[in-house]
């Protein structure tokens, strides 16, 4: 099992450059936004569109955080060794204690949390690609 919770902590950590990819995507919004504030014609079609992709963008970096938080997650129950069970319960009572999860979620088998925590760096990655969709339709409506 500890091999797998590495591995997964391993494809977790990815997420990371995904983050960046669009942070930066993000921050190209905000300069083609405040582009007008600076002497550039006003375009409503570039203002939607920028609006569009940092909204894109805000919801990645909150599937970013919880992508990171999971990996960090990840790495030290990997690393947890024989107490695995013990670590995971704890893991568990300290997830329901901050209101992170409901009762009916603990004891999840291990194999059900892997397929969990990579969906949400799935819904990440998805985002990003809906950020990098609206950049290409941006610069084909914008220069077209």
């Amino acid at each position: 099992m500890q091999a797998d919770l590495l591995l997964v902590a391993a494809l977790l950590r990815r997420g990371r450059s995904l983050d960046h990819c669009s942070s930066a995507l993000s921050l190209v919004a905000v300069v083609f936004g405040l582009a007008p504030w600076l002497g550039a014609a006003a375009s409503l079609i570039l203002a939607l569109i920028c609006a569009s992709l940092l909204i894109a963008g805000l919801v990645e970096k909150y599937w970013a955080l919880r992508v990171a938080l999971d990996a960090e997650l990840f790495q030290r129950l990997a690393e947890a060794g024989d107490q695995l069970d013990s670590q995971t319960h704890a893991l568990d009572q300290a997830l329901q204690n901050l209101g992170l999860q409901n009762a009916q979620q603990a004891g999840r088998a291990w194999d059900l949390r892997c397929r969990g925590a990579l969906s949400l760096l799935r819904k990440q990655a998805l985002y990003l690609l809906l950020q990098i969709v609206i950049v290409v339709l941006g610069f084909f409506i914008v220069f077209a």
